[in-house]
């Protein structure tokens, strides 16, 4: 890596309080990738490098991303996300990239978290006490998004907004001191809007999903999403003053189903959910698990399934407009 790249790409969710501490910046290549203008080309583009046709959009995407981007250096979740992204880490080391490892523990142990933050702060050439330092200063942007979040539940902010600023809090755009100025600004613009006339509120539960209309399509049925569960556990925000190690252990994507059902009924009963829409992107290991909801929330759930970027397909449209009818007459 030259001395002034100072990137880093992240599959996922990492602890983003090591990688600042030790002078790197983030780039979350899941939003390089869905951000593009043209998303569409890196899945073709992956697809003709070999990868196969059949694998999630979402893993060739950011093998695309981080090639256009340049990026040379990159930490992947090889436990606790994507079971390719092994796979992927192994592909892109072969085009030259470095890669360095995390694990999230597979059980929700503080003292397992606590030796992963260490090896991935000792492999990035930092210490957990610059992290923390780090955390400290991270918790004025997270109460903004406790602040966001409460403002897409009432609807001042909508489901789309809410969505932009939580997936971005993966890497806080690379500058956080940057982030959290915007993220003011907006919300002082946001505050002054009026409540917005109820419709039924429903959360989006699964995975960032990866078609480009999917809130537009929504909020044009009159339903509003006030909770999008994957995105939020991003933002970290309602465990911003614990240590590091605790904050990890309460984000609940990584861990079992039992752990995120409950996190799923709290959030439904906070925000009055009416229905669920549980997004799943097609070849995807989680729809494996994706059986485990269904009976398990007090809510109706709608599973809807996707597989490249682009809108929203006609059966997809039409499966939610059925699901939005259902709620309107319960």
């Amino acid at each position: 890596m030259s001395e002034r790249d100072t990137r880093i790409g992240i599959t996922t969710t990492v602890p983003v309080e090591v990688i600042f501490a030790a002078g790197l910046v983030p780039v979350d290549l899941n939003n390089a990738f869905i951000s593009d203008p043209d998303p569409l080309s890196l899945v073709v583009e992956a697809e003709e490098a070999g990868l196969p046709r059949n694998a999630c959009a979402w893993i060739k995407g950011i093998y695309s991303a981080c090639l256009r981007s340049g990026i040379t250096r990159l930490a992947g979740v090889v436990q606790g996300d994507c079971s390719s992204t092994r796979a992927l880490l192994e592909i892109l080391e072969r085009a030259g990239v470095d890669t360095v490892d995390f694990a999230y523990p597979i059980r929700r142990s503080p003292k397992a978290m606590l030796a992963s933050l260490r090896s991935l702060a000792a492999s990035l050439g930092t210490t957990l006490t610059s992290a923390e330092d780090v955390r400290q200063a991270l918790r004025a942007p997270r109460a903004l998004l406790s602040e966001l979040h409460e403002l897409a539940r009432d609807g001042r902010v909508t489901g789309a907004e809410a969505h932009e600023w939580m997936v971005s809090s993966s890497d806080f755009r690379g500058d956080w001191r940057t982030y959290t100025r915007e993220l003011e600004a907006f919300l002082g613009a946001a505050r002054d809007r009026p409540v917005p006339p109820p419709r039924p509120a429903v959360m989006l539960a699964g995975v960032p999903p990866i078609v480009a209309d999917l809130f537009d399509v929504a909020e044009g049925l009159g339903i509003r999403i006030a909770e999008n569960e994957v995105p939020s556990e991003f933002t970290l925000y309602p465990w911003r003053d614990m240590h590091l190690q605790d904050i990890y252990c309460n984000y609940s994507y990584p861990y079992d189903s039992a752990f995120r059902l409950i996190r799923l009924r709290q959030r439904i009963d906070a925000s009055s959910i009416r229905g669920v829409i549980h997004y799943q992107q097609s070849f995807c290991h989680r729809q494996i698990s994706a059986v485990l909801l269904k009976g398990s929330l007090p809510v109706p759930v709608l599973a809807l399934e996707c597989d490249r970027p682009g809108p929203m397909d006609g059966a997809a449209r039409t499966r939610l407009e059925g699901f939005v009818e259902m709620l309107r007459a319960v």
